[in-house]
């Protein structure tokens, strides 16, 4: 077995990991810095890196990968201030051990940037050497397999990149205490930030393992949060020009705990504190308090051991891909979990540890700080399972927490199609060959694009369902209006157009000739032809005159303006003489009286009626028959009176009264 030394970004948590893998990679000497040796890929650096190297060391890695592909090194940085290229140096070898040979050899400063170098086989061999003098910095280098072609070094920034989307892939060990990242996933990280590293702060890739990140550029946003995730502490950020974010799988949905799709039956816990003071009721830090972002007591144990611990039935298995903590978020009670453990089952009965790709140890993550703020960590590879168990491993004053599992639903298992082409073959009688043997590919966490055209396609399908759905309504509204409105049979005379106006609506309170009631009269189309009437010229109707508006109304009446406390007018002056307020009416056609009206008070007819208007009178035959409310047109010598049934006469207002048809 063999160690590699792996330094934790964050609050001070330093932990060594032990693991084994195929091939030999190993570490020795006096000199030798931040070591990751992956399955895959890795990271190194001198002792010190990135201030001063010690004077007088030695440090030697030896790297292997699969048989059959080989390795690529690129170098981010080297810093050796030394003219004696025979005491301090870099130097890269083929191969391990007595039969290794030469590479390249660099010093004082022979690589100012990024430097790829291949190898001949699937080991080598890295050595760094010191003299009496350290004036540099040292140098760091990243490696993977020749399959990575597109190998960066954890020292990578966002804008050495000028693509707009691109593909990269992250060796192990960019988990570093040096480099720094702003911002957060989903809304981006600054610019200068170390591209890999804020791939593990957004948990797109894994620092045991590394792996490939599809990155997208954009413009750059006023201010960049600051957050603790995966153990990498993003700062806050400024205005930069750009901004970069990963595309991801879409699983780092909610499972429920917040919103309250998990029940407080599925949340269960190792034992619940119940606490008060003297005289109080006792309050009950339950398991159903550990809803994240939810008011009130959070979830605390009675006593504070490492057997403590709280779990979620999820009710079936799914894919579970990172988990979110905070403390009581109360500040009165300043409690908070600072490492923790995971674990996993599918029947609650047996439970596995979880552990880093690679490891025997089950992994400890990272907590909070404080009692307040909240921590991500994402599990790569994914949990598939339908329990899952925390159990605190270090707190503050006491475990409480409050928590949010992140994931989404396994993929429904596709049913199996016969295929006759696709027959399992046939058993061989003849003995399996001992000496063949298969090498596991390698595990890398990779993130799976999304597809723009689905996407595209998805919303040229759903705008004009959209469309239809919403105009549909409209047309079937209009439509019925319009229905509603299609002409009667019956022919309407309603008021003339200057009745209707906002001008007369304002005048008909103070004139007396209408009341409130129907305005129009209907004669039936359908008449019977023995009761036509008689075509005469349209009668003059007069209407009544009311201060200041002479004018408007014409000279055309038979009214008497007001004139203070004159004698009534009731009779036209002789055709010679034309006054400003009377006119003789015309001699041909049927002359029509003033329309009849009855008042409010329900005066009977052959009584003076008031018109309303001040002065104003109106008389009425007191011979008249009480049959009829209508006055027929008056007749003079040469005309011929109508016949009976043929009388047709002006409607006069009554109260609120419907529109009457004559035949």
């Amino acid at each position: 077995m063999d160690a590699a030394l792996m330094l934790g970004r964050g609050t001070g948590l330093f932990f060594i990991i032990l693991f084994s893998a195929r091939g030999s990679r190993a570490q020795k000497g006096d000199g030798c810095g931040h070591t990751v040796l992956g399955t895959g890929s890795g990271s190194l650096a001198s002792l010190g890196y990135p201030f001063s190297y010690p004077t007088d060391s030695v440090c030697e890695w030896e790297i292997s990968v699969s048989v059959g592909d080989t390795l690529l090194l690129r170098v981010a940085e080297l810093d050796i201030h030394s003219q004696n290229c025979q005491v301090s140096y870099l130097r890269l070898f083929n191969g391990i051990g007595g039969s290794r040979t030469e590479i390249i050899k660099l010093c004082h400063g022979d690589v100012s940037g990024p430097r790829m170098v291949k190898s001949d086989g699937h080991q080598v061999t890295v050595q760094f050497m010191s003299g009496p003098q350290n004036h540099g910095r040292g140098f760091f280098l990243s490696y993977a397999s020749s399959q990575q072609q597109d190998l960066i070094t954890c020292l990578d920034k966002g804008n050495d990149f000028t693509e707009a989307e691109f593909s990269k892939f992250c060796p192990a060990g960019c988990l570093t205490d040096f480099g720094e990242v702003s911002g957060t996933i989903p809304h981006g990280y600054r610019d200068s930030s170390l591209l890999c590293l804020s791939g593990i702060h957004a948990g797109v890739v894994s620092n045991v393992l590394g792996g490939a990140v599809s990155v997208v550029s954009s413009k750059g946003i006023p201010h960049y949060d600051s957050s603790l995730a995966n153990n990498v502490t993003s700062v806050a950020g400024n205005l930069s020009p750009s901004l970069f974010t990963f595309k991801t799988s879409g699983c780092y949905g909610t499972l429920g705990l917040e919103s309250g799709v998990v029940s407080d039956a599925q949340i269960s816990a190792s034992s619940v504190w119940e606490w008060a003071r003297h005289g109080e009721k006792p309050s009950v830090w339950a398991s159903s308090g550990s809803r994240l972002k939810r008011a009130g007591l959070p979830w605390a144990a009675v006593t504070s051991d490492t057997k403590q611990w709280i779990q979620v039935d999820l009710k079936r298995e799914k894919k579970i891909t990172g988990i979110i903590t905070t403390g009581s978020s109360l500040p009165e009670y300043q409690f908070y979990v600072s490492a923790y453990r995971v674990q996993y089952s599918s029947d609650g009965q047996d439970w596995t540890a979880y552990k880093d790709s690679g490891s025997n140890q089950q992994k400890v993550f990272q907590g909070n700080t404080n009692y307040l703020h909240e921590v991500r960590n994402n599990f790569i590879p994914p949990i598939e399972a339908r329990f899952i168990r925390i159990n605190p491993y270090q707190w503050h004053q006491r475990i409480a927490l409050k928590m949010e599992l992140l994931g989404c639903q396994l993929p429904a298992a596709r049913p199996r199609i016969f295929n006759p082409d696709h027959l399992p073959p046939k058993r061989s009688t003849v003995p399996p060959q001992h000496g063949w043997t298969t090498h596991t590919p390698d595990v890398r966490n990779t993130t799976v694009p999304q597809h723009p055209h689905n996407e595209v396609a998805l919303v040229a399908v759903l705008v004009p369902v959209l469309v239809v759905v919403l105009t549909a309504p409209v047309l079937v509204i209009v439509c019925a209006w319009l229905w509603k409105s299609r002409k009667s049979p019956e022919v309407t005379y309603d008021l003339p157009h200057w009745d209707r106006t906002v001008w007369w609506k304002s005048m008909k309170q103070l004139l007396p000739s209408k009341l409130d009631g129907e305005d129009c009269v209907r004669y039936s189309s359908t008449a019977r032809a023995d009761h036509q009437r008689p075509r005469v010229e349209p009668a003059e109707y007069a209407q009544p005159l009311v201060s200041g508006t002479m004018a408007s109304l014409g000279q055309r009446s038979t009214f008497k303006p007001e004139e203070g406390a004159d004698p009534e007018y009731d009779a036209p002056l002789p055709p010679e003489q034309y006054h400003a307020y009377a006119e003789p009416l015309p001699a041909s056609g049927a002359e029509y009286a003033i329309p009849i009206t009855i008042d409010r008070a329900n005066h009977v007819s052959g009584s003076t009626l008031a018109f309303r208007g001040r002065d104003l009178l109106s008389q009425t035959d007191s011979n008249q028959s009480g049959r009829s409310m209508y006055d027929t047109p008056k007749s003079t010598s040469d005309q011929v009176a109508p016949a009976d049934g043929q009388v047709y006469q002006v409607p006069q207002n009554s109260q609120n009264t419907p529109c009457q048809e004559t035949d």
